[in-house]
């Protein structure tokens, strides 16, 4: 996808849209999420620590997801929300690392009270053979009772960054994958243009979806949260 400024988000507890930058701090003054807090730590359950992770596509950072992680979660539940909501295509293998390319190898039993710490990063890595790297930080860690029974909980989101149709610049909601793959062009197409647009090889244009992944191996979406 074509680079641009940077993208706004949408805080899932309150709906206000906030650039990638400004996020963090609208999260920690969020009258809804607090409301949200305050509602769950009146209910029976057990606190644990709750770690607040930005994760964004390593190459552009216009795709990327504020959420909250359980302690007691493991990676392996990080890999299956980021397959879910932005990789998953064809099953392939993915690792997590220590910071960089280069970093060790970490396990994906391991739980996030046994790596996490705020400021601390990871690489993970969907497909080794057309990858998607996605770098995972932790911007801080507060204690408290989960605000979902899922060991994940999504908290805000980029907005779908803006593609424009390459025959007439208007909205696109379509990708040429011929295109894209023959002519290394980002060849979005509006919904005129991409019934009489020629792609007569790699199938149909793919729906553009918010994810990092569109375009390459066989990834056509959904890019929903999973849950």
């Amino acid at each position: 996808m074509p680079r641009g400024k940077q993208t706004k988000g949408q805080c899932v507890y309150c709906g206000e849209a906030k650039i990638k930058s400004q996020m963090t701090k609208h999260l920690a003054t969020c009258q809804k999420r607090q409301e949200t807090i305050t509602r769950t730590e009146s209910k029976r359950g057990i606190s644990e620590n709750l770690y607040h992770l930005r994760i964004q596509d390593t190459w552009g950072g216009e795709f990327w997801l504020d959420l909250e992680m359980r302690g007691s979660a493991t990676l392996k539940d990080l890999d299956t929300y980021l397959r879910a909501i932005w990789l998953e295509c064809c099953g392939h293998l993915s690792q997590f690392s220590i910071n960089v390319w280069q970093g060790a190898e970490v396990a994906k039993r391991r739980r996030a009270d046994e790596i996490f710490r705020p400021g601390a990063e990871l690489m993970h890595i969907y497909d080794f053979g057309t990858s998607s790297e996605t770098r995972i930080r932790v911007v801080e860690v507060r204690q408290g009772k989960p605000t979902t029974s899922h060991p994940i909980a999504l908290m805000a989101r980029n907005v779908m960054p803006e593609s424009f149709c390459i025959e007439c610049q208007q909205p696109a909601a379509w990708l040429c994958m011929e295109c894209l793959i023959e002519d290394e062009v980002w060849g979005a197409l509006c919904n005129e243009h991409v019934a009489t647009h020629p792609h007569h090889n790699y199938g149909e244009p793919a729906a553009l979806v918010n994810s990092p992944r569109l375009g390459l191996c066989g990834y056509r979406g959904p890019a929903e949260p999973p849950y």
